[in-house]
């Protein structure tokens, strides 16, 4: 149910968001920096999204979304989050053929391709780290 899987999704976008927060203090790279950052700004972007259309759907906001353990080894970190922005993209593209109105478009479709976006910066860090 798509409602369901809106749930999840801001329960994850807050997760991401606060994840990534604990790995900008992992490196010292200035662009690396700037990706995580950047990878963070939309994740909040995304979990006000979501909690917004939540609300349109159900009169609630998804009350109390659950804190991942900070980021203690930065390429198992960055490793990790290619592999939940990948599953991002899967499941918004689930929820996109699925959307029961119009208003629910454009930040599904926003959020796969931020999400698509972030993999491949994830990647990028993850192929230069020794």
């Amino acid at each position: 149910m798509f409602v369901d899987k809106l749930k999840h999704a801001i329960e994850e976008e807050y997760k991401a968001y606060t994840y990534y927060k604990s790995m900008y203090e992992k490196t010292d790279d200035p662009l690396w920096k700037d990706f995580i950052q950047h990878a963070y700004e939309d994740e909040k972007s995304h979990y006000e999204m979501f909690q917004q259309l939540y609300y349109m759907m159900t009169g609630t906001f998804v009350q109390n979304p659950k804190k991942p353990l900070p980021c203690y080894n930065f390429k198992e970190c960055v490793k990790q989050s290619l592999v939940d922005e990948l599953d991002a993209v899967e499941m918004y593209k689930e929820m996109l053929l699925t959307v029961p109105f119009q208003q629910a478009y454009n930040p599904i479709f926003i959020a796969m391709h931020d999400e698509m976006e972030h993999a491949i910066r994830m990647s990028t860090i993850y192929n230069s780290l020794k």
